[in-house]
């Protein structure tokens, strides 16, 4: 009896889990998010705390664009962030982002692996690489966690628009 029970539970929980998954695409990304971003990056001089926050926009066609304030041990600047991205049919995806000050000076090179989970409201993310405009690559300890922002009826419509 308890073997039929766990077989029987077994297949619901594989049979949900097989319901539960949807695809992605990059329309499942489309509009405004807003996002967080912590960790420490491992300057030359040692470690450094690293915090960000951010409001970042992707189309249609795999570009994002946004602005975001970041803190580097403490050094506070506003930032803007251009690039592109990829979602795979199972919700992860990865993001190469380009971070330039007010004035259009590439700060930093950015490579993101995500995940697109709670029904495309939340994307969880985690920093693979960046790079100085120099070449030089620093490791870091970052990780993002970022939100869709609520859609204006307008915006809504438009996304609608675009998936189609």
């Amino acid at each position: 009896m308890a073997a039929l029970i766990s077989t029987l539970f077994l297949s619901l929980v594989a049979g949900a889990s097989a319901q539960d998954r949807a695809d992605c695409t990059a329309a499942s990304v489309l509009g405004a998010w807003g996002y967080t971003e912590a960790g420490t990056l491992i300057l030359p001089t040692g470690a450094a705390p690293f915090a960000a926050v951010g409001k970042v926009t992707f189309d249609a066609a795999g570009n994002a664009i946004g602005t975001q304030a970041s803190s580097l041990a403490g050094r506070v600047s506003q930032d803007v962030v251009r690039g592109t991205y990829s979602v795979n049919a199972d919700c992860a995806g990865t993001m190469t982002v380009g971070v330039y000050d007010e004035s259009g000076t590439l700060l930093r090179t950015i490579g993101l692996a995500f995940v697109i989970d709670d029904n495309a409201s939340e994307t969880r993310a985690v920093v693979t690489s960046l790079v100085l405009p120099n070449g030089m690559s620093l490791p870091s300890v970052i990780t993002l966690e970022a939100r869709r922002l609520a859609l204006t009826r307008r915006n809504f419509v438009r996304n609608l628009e675009n998936e189609q």
